[in-house]
């Protein structure tokens, strides 16, 4: 969101420059082992991204790169989330218990 008191292009000179792009060697290595580190301690990889100033994908890269296992989309289903029914009707819901 642009502050309104400030033109277009003085906004964009007020930005925090890219992080530097990575050549292979032991800096990348390191980068991407703490990446890794904080991603398996349950940090997301758009947290992650916006934490180092990186691209979604450049960090995906670097954590692909460290043998991360990635986790699956979505998140974790809360308890007494909606399924259907595998005996009911085409657009039935019901209550899963746990």
């Amino acid at each position: 969101m642009r502050c309104p008191s400030f033109s277009w292009k003085e906004s964009m000179m007020m930005r925090k420059p890219p992080a530097p792009r990575l050549a292979p060697g032991p800096e990348r290595d390191r980068v991407a082992a703490e990446l890794k580190a904080k991603y398996e301690a349950g940090a997301t990889i758009r947290a992650l991204a916006k934490e180092t100033d990186r691209s979604y994908a450049g960090v995906h890269r670097l954590l692909a790169d460290a043998g991360a296992h990635f986790r699956a989309r979505g998140g974790v289903m809360r308890r007494g989330a909606l399924t259907a029914s595998p005996d009911s009707g085409k657009g039935t819901q019901t209550v899963r218990e746990h």
